[in-house]
């Protein structure tokens, strides 16, 4: 990866890095697309060039995580050898071979395990580490995590975000979190929100209400509480409600047990749908009336999570029900777009659900409406468009 030596290029070269298949990231797409508007965008991470960079480095998607020896990550792991764990990785040294010390301006560094190795490539004019979540407490429920992985968190949080020149996090309180334990100024927020969509606007209420939940099947998520919750409403009053839940494939047994519970929901309340590309989500969205999520707070970020299916349900023009998750329950209060549930039991979802009313969903779809604009990946990404222009030197006022 030569340095760029035309004469009078004045355009920064600007590293995306991410150890993540960049073409399915969103988030490291959205820096992509952001950033070739006033830079030569290279890209690194897993997969092929996703569009709009000049170069890109794939990292083989054969490569272990860390070693080739479970043996020797746990060895490294349990004696706090992270440096040479790290630093021995070969998905770490293919990168350093591939991209000369010094050949970039800025790296933008995703997730705190890529700090390190943006460090070692010393760009000329500095760094900025995106944290997507809290990554010592990322698994915190765990104890097996919390012996061996969190320790590696925390000396890369330590040793090397503390050298990046700005940061960035999605949610406020994972924010303070970062702010409060390793004395990094508070890193700025960018949530991961959706594109704006002038395309929808918000729809006739239904009878019943047409709820639905999208993403991952993981097990940890207790999707089988939001199928109680629709089953219990119908129950106290008949008619209030259906769920449709399109899952992204995950723990597919868990998957199969959701399955044969929405089943056993009188009526056919609650049906599987199959999963859409990533394009036809918010469209697919327009066919419901509510965006259903309680977020069980089983972990830090959970706790402070703030979904892109949120954002999601917030383009296609959908009222929200949500459980009371600090970061979620601000967001829905403030822009008025529905109603958050006492706790995260199904008996408190399915309560809610039995208060709402035509007039008042019809409402939030329409505050959704207005709050699309303000709350678009396109309104709420100028903070990491900032911070790479300080760091390269670029006039942004």
């Amino acid at each position: 990866m030569p340095t760029n030596s035309s004469a009078g290029a004045t355009r920064p070269r600007v590293l995306v890095l991410s150890f993540s298949h960049i073409a399915r990231d969103p988030r490291v797409l959205r820096q992509i697309r952001l950033f070739r508007e006033f830079a030569d965008v290279l890209s690194c991470g897993y997969g092929p060039a996703p569009d709009g960079v000049v170069q890109h480095v794939e990292v083989p998607g054969a490569f272990p995580a860390w070693h080739a020896s479970r043996s020797r990550v746990g060895f490294n792991l349990s004696a706090r050898r992270h440096e040479q764990l790290y630093f021995g990785a070969d998905k770490v040294k293919f990168v350093q071979e591939r991209v000369p010390s010094g050949s970039v301006d800025v790296i933008v560094a995703n997730d705190v395990l890529a700090v390190p190795l943006a460090v070692s490539l010393k760009p000329q004019k500095g760094i900025h580490a995106d944290l997507h979540e809290y990554a010592p407490k990322q698994n915190d429920d765990d104890l097996k995590w919390r012996l061996m992985m969190k320790p590696f968190m925390d000396w890369a949080c330590r040793r090397y975000v503390t050298k990046a020149d700005s940061v960035s996090t999605v949610a406020d309180g994972i924010a303070e979190k970062y702010a409060s334990v390793y004395g990094i100024r508070k890193p700025s927020v960018v949530p991961n929100a959706s594109s704006f969509d002038d395309r929808f606007s918000p729809t006739p209420v239904q009878s019943p209400l047409r709820l639905v939940h999208t993403g991952a099947a993981g097990r940890g998520r207790k999707i089988e509480v939001m199928i109680e919750a629709v089953r219990r409403a119908n129950e106290i009053r008949p008619g209030t409600a259906t769920l449709d839940l399109v899952l992204v494939p995950g723990e597919q047994r868990y998957i199969v047990e959701l399955g044969e519970k929405a089943s056993q929901v009188p009526d056919g309340a609650v049906r599987m749908r199959p999963p859409v590309s990533f394009e036809q989500i918010v469209p697919m969205l327009q066919d419901y009336d509510i965006g259903f999520y309680l977020c069980p707070p089983s972990n830090f970020n959970m706790e402070h999570a703030l979904p892109n299916k949120l954002f999601e349900f917030i383009q296609a023009r959908l009222a929200l029900l949500i459980g009371p998750s600090p970061e979620m329950r601000a967001l829905v209060n403030r822009y008025g777009v529905g109603m958050v549930a006492k706790g995260f039991d199904a008996e408190s979802a399915a309560v809610a659900l039995t208060k709402m009313r035509p007039v008042e969903v019809s409402q939030w779809k329409k505050a959704s409406h207005s709050a699309a604009g303000e709350l678009s990946a396109e309104a709420t990404s100028s903070a990491w468009s900032r911070a790479v222009k300080t760091i390269a030197g670029i006039n942004h006022e």
